[in-house]
């Protein structure tokens, strides 16, 4: 009677088992949401999982992509020239009223306290193979050979009145536009740093230099075009550092030209100037020997000022002459303005 009564409740559980699987296949597609929900995270975790690591991967790999390679028009980090060009100001030109050299300071003071003038730590940053006069603590350069940045050519450079002008350092945004572009704003000690910021400064072609004169981007650019677009990358880098503005024709003739060379980066960081140490040659490989190069200057000049050998101050500068004192070939009495005895201070 007890074996019977255990086969039949061990056939039952075996049907209820069987009715519980059934009823569990069958859950999906009735109300008994309960039943069928143990199913669900397994069909979830087999479509699911294996492409997530996939898709995130991917979606990494694109962000890193992104970060790698710079917006078009843009060096890295960098802003482009165009981009620079876009934020400054553009107004109408000042009145000229009140312009002189002098408003900017001394020409090429030493605003570094290096010992040496900016008209050669110029030199010696553009020249190559620049040799430097002996007693001079390795500031002035007596040669050296520019590769002009305006012209394209190759510039052989000797110290001189009768050569110095064949290489001038050129103001790229001139003095007296900046003064018409709101450098009469600007503190006359900013006005000094202006005049003699390596930025703003470049040895060039002096016939080049002097048919720029004090043009702007709309007058004047460069003979040379594969230099243009680094040319007007450096105006527009100095007009932004000292707050200077841009006429709208200026402007125009700025963004026509960038407009082929979009990418060109703002205001390109010039060359830093070597120490005046590490430029200075051997003395042996100064040509010719000191004495020949530099003659001593003869003692008295002509008192008549019509001997003067220089027209202005400003021809007494482009060759490196200045300042000028009585005795000096050159001098006269017309450009010592104070008559103490030294022109063109």
């Amino acid at each position: 009677m007890d074996t019977r009564r255990g086969a039949a409740g061990w056939v039952a559980c075996v049907l209820a088992g069987l009715l519980l699987v059934t009823s569990t296949g069958c859950a999906g597609s009735g109300p008994a949401a309960g039943v069928g929900k143990p199913a669900a995270p397994a069909t979830a975790t087999a479509a699911t999982i294996p492409a997530a690591p996939k898709t995130a991967t991917t979606a990494a790999a694109g962000k890193a992509a992104k970060a790698t390679v710079p917006p078009p028009g843009q060096s890295g980090a960098a802003h482009t020239a165009l981009k620079m060009l876009s934020t400054l100001p553009v107004k109408g030109r000042a009145p000229k009223t009140g312009y002189s050299r002098d408003q900017f300071g001394q020409a090429w003071a030493d605003v570094d306290r290096n010992g040496c003038d900016t008209r050669n730590d110029m030199l010696r940053r553009d020249l190559t193979a620049a040799a430097l006069k002996p007693g001079t603590q390795g500031c002035v350069v007596l040669s050296g050979t520019l590769s002009d940045p305006y012209t394209g050519t190759s510039i052989a450079f000797v110290r001189g009145a009768a050569t110095s002008t064949a290489v001038q350092i050129d103001h790229v945004v001139a003095l007296s536009d900046a003064w018409q572009k709101g450098a009469q704003q600007l503190a006359p000690a900013r006005r000094v740093a202006f005049a003699n910021d390596p930025l703003n400064l470049l040895a060039v072609d002096g016939p080049a230099n002097m048919q720029k004169s004090d043009g702007d981007a709309a007058t004047w650019l460069p003979p040379n075009k594969a230099f243009r677009c680094t040319y007007l990358a450096r105006q527009i880098a100095v007009k932004a550092k000292y707050a200077l503005w841009v006429t709208s024709a200026e402007r125009d003739a700025m963004a026509r030209v960038l407009g082929n060379c979009p990418a060109t980066p703002a205001g390109p960081t010039p060359r830093p100037t070597a120490p005046k140490t590490a430029a200075a040659p051997a003395p042996a490989a100064v040509p010719p020997p000191p004495a020949a190069v530099v003659p001593a200057r003869p003692a008295p000049v002509a008192a008549d000022p019509a001997a003067a050998y220089y027209a202005n101050c400003a021809a007494v500068r482009a060759a490196g002459a200045a300042p000028i004192r009585r005795g000096q070939p050159g001098y006269s009495s017309r450009l010592d303005r104070d008559g103490d005895g030294v022109g063109c201070e």
